[in-house]
Parts: C-alpha cells; structure tokens; sequence
C-alpha cells in the first residue's frame, strides 16, 4: 500500500480548521505556548496544571506527554505514572458539555472518566475534567459576572447558557481554588458572546478568564486571546492598561495574521499567545512571528497602547518627541451629525447629504449635531479600515485607509464616515486631504490598527501639520528625522495611494 495511504492525522489538528465560533487550539501551537515554560516542570510529580476554558482538551493531553517521559525515572511503571499525571496534576474546566466530552476522551482516551477504558479510573465520569451547567446571574438584564445579555442569553435549560464556570465563580469557590496552588494555568478561552446589539455584536469575554487566573497566582500563566486589547475598545480600556502595565508578562508572541496561526480562521485584529511569570518583573520579550528572530525585549508602557510592530517603535519615538498635538484630539466622534448608518438623502433639502450609496439632498433643520461643521470644508474618512483588522494583501502591504474624501460646504454625512478636520478654507482641506494620502500618516494609523474599525483613537499617532502648504512624505521623512532604514520601513507596509483614492 502506498505511503499516502496511511496517513492518521491528529483528530485535534482537524478539529482546529472547523469553525470560528469556538476556536480550537492546533497541537502544534499548544505545544508552542508549552514550550516556553521551564521544562523541568514536567520533570515533577508535583507540577499542577490548569486549563480553565478547556474545549478539546489539547493543552492537557499534550501536557500528559511531556509528565509521561519526564516523570519515567521518579515513577518507573507505566500505569502508576500514568494513574498518578492524570488524578494529581492535570485539572479542567470544560466549557460545554460537549467540549467536556470530547476532552476527556482526548486526555483520558475515555468520555467518561469512570469506565474501565479510561487510563486512569475515576470514581466519577468527569474526572478532573468537570462540566457543571452554571446560570447567568440577570441584574438590569446583564449578567453580574460576564456582562451576557439576558435578552439572547436567558434560552432555557434545553441550550447552552455560555456562563462559564471558571469566570462565574463566586470568592468562596475562587479560594478553594485558588487554596489547590497550580503551578501552570493554560488555555484558549472563549472569545467573545453575541449580546443581541446591531450587526451581530458580540462582548468580549477572553479577558475575563486572564483577570481571573491572575486571581489565583499561579507559577505561570499562558493564554492564547485575540489581540484586540493592544489598543483597548470595547470592555478593554481597563485591561489593555493592566496587561501593559504589568512587568509581570515576559513574552508575547504575536500573529498580526491568526490564519497564521488557526489556519482558515479570520479572527479581526489578529492573535496572540503570552506568558505571564509570578516571579518575573522586567521587559516583555515581544516576537512578531512573521519576523521571530528579530524580537525585542520591551516595557509595554512605553506609549498608552501596547505597539504591535517591534520595528514601529523608533519612529513612534521620533514623533512623539516634538510634543506636537495629533489627530485624535481632531477627530469627529462616531455620528458627526447624528445620522445613522441607514440615513438616506430626502426629496429635497438644501443640504447635500454624503451616505454608503452615495449623494443627495438633506433639509438642514433636521441636523442639531455637528452644525458648526456644516457650512466649513471638511475631510472625511471611512469608518473600516481597508483591511480586515491588519491582515494584509497577498504583497504584505497595506492601503489601510478605505475611503478619503473632500466635503464642500453643506455637505453632511453619516457615521460611515468619521469628519478628520475642517477649514475655513478650501486650501487647507486640500493639503490635509494629500496629508491623509501619505505613506507616513497612513502608517501611523496602521500602527494601532487592532480591529475592523477607524475611531478618533485611530490617529494618536498622527500629527497635525501646518496646513497653508501641502505636505510629501519626503518633507515628512526629513521633519522626523527618520533613517534610511526607518523610511525602508515605511515604504514596504503601505501602498501607494492616489488622489482620487485608489491604489496607484
């Protein structure tokens, strides 16, 4: 028979190109983030490990590998050792009783953790793999711990509540756990849970799971989670400042592309894996994984978003350096004149109303925000980026600014569009308009880029210029002062960008 024909694939790689609903981790990635702890952890008969979001039950099973080989001169015969790994040191949360199912019968060859097929016998079917349905706890029609939203959340006892036990525990259960000393909490939690909002909005919920490991003050803690939180957003201001502000953390391994790392997976913004030490206070050692040699060992609080790119840094610095204001303090809010995404023009009006479909009239009297734009020249922008959340095109540059356009006064538009700055007169508005076509400023937006989304945050790295004259980015490049390695840089991120905004 030929070779081909025998080939077995690992059920958990095939299992981790399912979905992007609940998005399994691959053996090979778990074995990475594995990797990066002291090895002579699986060397001790003490080592506790956790997996508080467990889905296939790959962090464990490939724990139990390295604790069979490591532990083979402490406990020489098989089945004690193996008896000993899987009741003493390998614990779980599973997250639906599928899941739980599904990983038992990958750590312990068994669904139930009881039978005689189990590798080591239980006196119950979960083991230490445990599944207990826990209820949302509704206040304001809210959940107190997660922040789920009763209206999609509260289904009945034939469906899964998502209300998961590890972040729903109350102090007494989180003590208890907490009194158990793990020395190793690892997982890939659930990311996100639909709250019934527009477009299929969805709370995030991975930080949650990091908050509340950091609670029991393991040896160590790894998790892979979307990389949202570098530039906070929605629920993730006050965590993006305390990840980036602990010097707890010593590695980040970032994947600015997660089909990267989940092959076929899109996950917006990208994904990361990190490793947070008890004992470790110093500099992060921040790996892009596209370039993994060049990492750079850094303070994460060096600028008020954690900066994915090792090789932006520099030219952050130089930027910064002149004190000069940017653009977020410039930028409209979300709704510049308080029409909605589904406004349209009317039948008439004496204003000329700029939506996603295109042009036409809309009465003035109906606007009562941003009035004082109306009648002034104005850039605007769109609200996504042009990429989706930082992956790039098949040449590993970026446009990243979709949509830039010129209003002329008394022309409006809705929250499509975020208003960057407006004019007296046309010439400014013209010069601010070639500025946003520029490789550099268009950089400095791609550098916080961590979503599908522009915001006014979007621009905290973009300076405003004097805009009586027009702006290139040679004169920019020479302004910052920037090298020839910087300005290289710069050049193989971003596209080319015409002034009627298309790729040149």
């Amino acid at each position: 028979m030929p070779e081909k024909m025998n080939y077995n694939p690992d059920i958990l790689t095939c299992l981790a190109n399912l979905s992007s609903d609940e998005v399994f981790t691959p053996p090979e990635i778990a074995n990475a983030m594995l990797d990066m702890l002291p090895q002579e952890l699986f060397r001790s008969p003490d080592t506790k490990f956790l997996d508080p979001g467990c889905k296939s039950g790959v962090f464990l099973r490939e724990a139990a590998k390295r604790l069979n080989e490591g532990l083979k001169d402490r406990i020489p015969d098989v089945e004690q050792r193996m008896d000993h790994i899987m009741k003493k040191q390998l614990f779980a949360f599973a997250i639906t009783q599928i899941t739980g199912l599904m990983s038992r019968r990958s750590v312990y060859c068994s669904k139930d953790a009881s039978s005689r097929f189990s590798v080591a016998r239980f006196d119950n079917p979960d083991g230490n793999v445990r599944y207990r349905r826990i209820e949302h706890t509704w206040i304001g029609g809210r959940c107190s711990r997660c922040g789920a939203s009763q209206e999609v959340q509260d289904r009945g006892d034939e469906l899964e509540t998502h209300a998961y036990e590890f972040i729903h525990m109350d102090d007494r259960e989180l003590k208890e756990l907490k009194d158990m000393k793990f020395d190793v909490i690892i997982a890939n939690p659930p990311y996100q849970l639909a709250d019934g909002g527009n477009n299929a909005s969805a709370i995030p919920l991975y930080h949650r799971f990091v908050e509340q490991a950091k609670k029991l003050n393991p040896r160590y803690l790894s998790m892979i989670i979307p990389a949202r939180w570098y530039a906070g957003g929605r629920g993730l201001d006050e965590f993006r400042d305390s990840m980036r502000t602990d010097h707890h953390i010593s590695i980040i391994k970032d994947f600015a592309n997660s089909s990267e790392c989940f092959p076929g997976v899109d996950i917006s913004g990208g994904i990361c894996y990190f490793l947070w030490e008890r004992e470790h206070e110093g500099p992060c050692r921040f790996v892009n994984m596209e370039r993994p040699n060049e990492y750079v060992d850094r303070y994460l609080d060096a600028f008020p978003i954690v900066v994915r790119d090792n090789k932006a840094i520099s030219i952050l610095e130089k930027v910064s350096s002149r004190n000069e204001q940017m653009y977020s303090s410039r930028v409209s809010s979300y709704r510049p004149f308080g029409l909605r995404t589904y406004g349209r023009p009317e039948e008439s009006g004496d204003l000329i109303l700029r939506w996603n479909g295109g042009k036409g009239p809309y009465p003035r009297k109906k606007i009562t925000i941003g009035t004082e734009l109306i009648d002034k020249w104005k850039v605007i922008v769109s609200r996504v980026f042009y990429e989706h959340g930082g992956q790039s095109d098949n040449d590993g540059k970026y446009r990243v600014l979709s949509i830039v356009e010129k209003l002329s006064p008394g022309e409006i538009c809705t929250e499509t569009y975020l208003v960057v700055d407006s004019f007296d007169s046309k010439n400014e508005c013209d010069n601010l308009y070639e500025y946003l076509k520029t490789k550099f400023a268009r950089f400095l937006v791609l550098v916080v880029s961590s979503s599908i989304m522009v915001s006014k945050s979007s621009y905290r790295f973009v300076p405003m210029q004097d805009f009586s004259k027009p702006w290139t980015d040679e004169e920019l490049y020479q302004k910052y002062d920037l090298s020839e390695d910087e300005i290289v840089f710069i050049e193989s991120m971003i596209k080319p960008m015409d002034l009627g905004g298309s790729d040149a």
